[in-house]
């Protein structure tokens, strides 16, 4: 059955929010090989994570918030889910891509809090001096594929057997959007 749709705010991500943000992040971890870190983290480890990612700037942390949202804790988390944009790669030469995620809740999927993300960071970025976005998309995932052509994201191609988890090896695809002209 579908989740109710609910009024969610799009903000920066708070150091409030880090119990929350972990608590997502840690979900992919240890239940999917959505994301290729394979021990948990606490939130002090991810404490640099959520610093890394000013209020301005190419490198952004925005999260859904709802107040009326209960995690899976049972208790009012607030955060459904988050967006970031991070440096592609360390070389200065790069500093004009970044590499861009999103992370739903499990209980908050299927609610458009993925495209309500992703719309808020690209709009948010179209003021910086960024010229391309890349995602890598570990398959299979279609919901992510599908997030990703919408915003018009291309696949720019697949390396295969690129990661190992839970005893066995994964493709990641690669997309890439252009965001700037310069």
């Amino acid at each position: 059955m579908p989740q109710e749709r609910t009024e969610v705010q799009v903000r920066a991500g708070a150091e409030a929010d880090l119990e929350a943000l972990t608590d997502i992040y840690n979900h992919f971890i240890r239940e999917t090989a959505i994301t290729f870190d394979t021990v948990a983290f606490t939130t002090e480890q991810r404490r640099p994570w959520l610093h890394s990612h000013p209020e301005d700037g190419p490198h952004r942390l925005l999260v859904a918030h709802d107040d009326r949202f209960v995690g899976r804790d049972g208790n009012p988390g607030g955060i459904l889910g988050y967006a970031t944009s991070s440096p592609f790669r360390p070389k200065p030469a790069y500093a004009t891509s970044v590499e861009v995620s999103v992370y739903c809740a499990p209980e908050a999927t299927g609610r458009g809090v993925g495209t309500l993300l992703y719309r808020s960071l690209f709009e948010a970025l179209a003021g910086e001096d960024v010229h391309r976005a890349y995602a890598g998309v570990a398959l299979p995932n279609e919901a992510s594929l599908r997030l990703h052509e919408r915003f018009g994201f291309t696949c720019i191609g697949t390396y295969r057997e690129v990661g190992r988890k839970f005893g066995r090896y994964w493709d990641v695809a690669w997309y890439e959007k252009e965001l700037g002209t310069g």
